[in-house]
């Protein structure tokens, strides 16, 4: 039985065996205290030793970080913080951990347990972290699920870049101190395993549409990469990828699936990591009593969360949010780090000030300038604009990006050519444009920045497991 059952069972003397690691050790000869956690929970149950029942040298093997079996009755707790303990008959050690163990209870830096990422799930913070991800992790394949979606696996190897930025990870099997060449002096890839030169993906949303223009309704959930060489909080070269696409939805049946989807999810996050999140609440409130005034957040975390689940989206065009900056008091005053002008691609300050300052609630910006968007977006009538939208929320911008597809064979073929694609290289999905082509459309959500969205964490190497960045490829 985990602690987290433990923890809710009436005390009655029953016998339970709790195993876990230690946190804490303290007390003396008559009495000694041992917290223990297994991850079930952000609680630790409490074992207490009294007089000589367990023998002394078992007793010293048992320090911050040991693994531990403890056998005993479960009594009510005489102490404050905790309801039940368990009063210890029998203290098996599994492993050991000396005075070295890193992770000793006391505050650490998120610097120096990113050092220790295979240790670092041990503590109060990256357990609630993690118990979090999954629970969102779960609750992004119930919603899913529960409106008829199919989960589409889609490669993570690919020969094509489906935002045509460049930025990829290739994959080969070629020698590459004496790589085969051609006859101008290029790397025949040929050669190689797949035949061609071949990448990590950077995103399943060009096969996902494929699956969505047969089977209506598919998602993705699935590893991308990105060689971006970026050392911000907000980059990662290895991270997950939450993608729908629904055949017969345009852009309005998109902000409203995208709106519902992101509701639930964080929704489900409040109803069943009630106390990961109030411990993560807290921890946030000690930061930021560290800040200046003005660097602090308006909201508390989960008045945050409840600002995303409790308010409607407001929705308007670029044109419009553009129009709002320019009359804006910062833009006015100069306060923008960002100039404001209609063609520019938003910075994070310009999305906090319309979701945060204007509107005070998520914001879904719609036909956004086609120069700054990707070559597969729906063009408007205008010739000027494309069926995008961005779904921007508190203190992070934007979370969601998406659009109507463009499902005009001539129209996608023309603008593929135009940002410089090779048409041979996409051709599979040209071809669904040909053949029963149909209205559609579909957005991606970074699953990191959710978590970071949900668990107030400031830093995205600090959301998931084993973090891959520039110079940086430990555990």
């Amino acid at each position: 039985m985990q602690i987290k059952e433990i923890l809710t069972l009436t005390p009655v003397q029953q016998e339970v065996t709790v195993k876990g690691w230690v946190r804490t050790k303290r007390g003396q000869a008559a009495v000694t205290f041992i917290a223990i956690n297994d991850g079930s929970t952000i609680h630790n149950i409490q074992a207490v030793v009294e007089g000589n029942n367990i023998n002394e040298d078992t007793l010293k093997l048992v320090t911050t970080g040991s693994c531990v079996a403890v056998t005993g009755k479960l009594i009510a707790s005489v102490g404050s913080g905790q309801a039940v303990e368990v009063k210890a008959e029998k203290v098996e050690v599994y492993g050991t951990a000396d005075e070295t163990f890193p992770m000793q209870p006391k505050r650490h830096s998120m610097e120096f347990l990113r050092e220790k990422a295979h240790l670092r799930f041990r503590t109060n913070t990256f357990g609630a972290i993690f118990r979090i991800r999954h629970a969102l992790a779960f609750a992004i394949h119930k919603y899913f699920n529960d409106n008829g979606f199919f989960y589409l696996h889609t490669p993570i190897i690919t020969a094509s870049d489906a935002e045509g930025a460049g930025e990829m990870f290739h994959v080969t099997t070629l020698d590459i101190k004496n790589p085969p060449k051609t006859e101008t002096g290029d790397i025949d890839y040929k050669e190689d395993f797949f035949g061609r030169e071949t990448s990590l993906t950077v995103s399943g949303q060009l096969e996902g549409e494929l699956g969505a223009l047969a089977l209506s309704k598919i998602y993705t959930f699935g590893p991308t990469f990105r060689a971006e060489n970026s050392n911000t909080t907000r980059h990662l070269a290895e991270f997950w990828m939450i993608e729908p696409e629904v055949a017969f939805y345009e852009l309005e049946d998109n902000m409203t699936l995208a709106e519902d989807f992101v509701q639930y999810v964080i929704k489900y996050a409040l109803e069943n990591c009630a106390d990961d999140l109030a411990f993560l609440e807290k921890r946030l409130l000690d930061e930021e009593k560290n800040k200046p005034q003005n660097e602090r957040s308006d909201m508390s975390l989960i008045e945050k969360l409840r600002f995303v689940v409790d308010n409607k989206f407001e929705r308007l065009t670029y044109t419009e949010a553009i129009e709002i900056l320019l009359k804006s008091k910062p833009h006015k005053e100069k306060k923008f780090q960002y100039p404001v002008e209609w063609g520019i691609d938003l910075q994070s300050e310009h999305e906090r000030y319309l979701v945060e300052k204007h509107f005070k609630k998520p914001v879904i910006l719609t036909n956004y300038p086609r120069e700054i968007k990707a070559f597969y977006m729906k063009q408007d009538a205008d010739g000027k604009t494309v069926r995008a939208m961005d779904v921007l929320f508190p203190g992070i911008g934007e979370i969601i990006g998406g659009s109507q597809r463009e499902d005009d064979y001539e129209k996608l073929l023309s603008r593929v050519k135009e940002v410089g694609i090779d048409p041979e290289n996409i051709w599979w999905y040209l071809e669904t444009r040909k053949f029963g082509s149909a209205p559609h459309a579909g957005f991606g959500l970074g699953f990191e920045r959710l978590v970071l969205f949900v668990t107030g964490m400031t830093n995205i190497r600090d959301v998931i497991a084993f973090p891959r960045t520039p110079k940086s490829a430990e555990f």
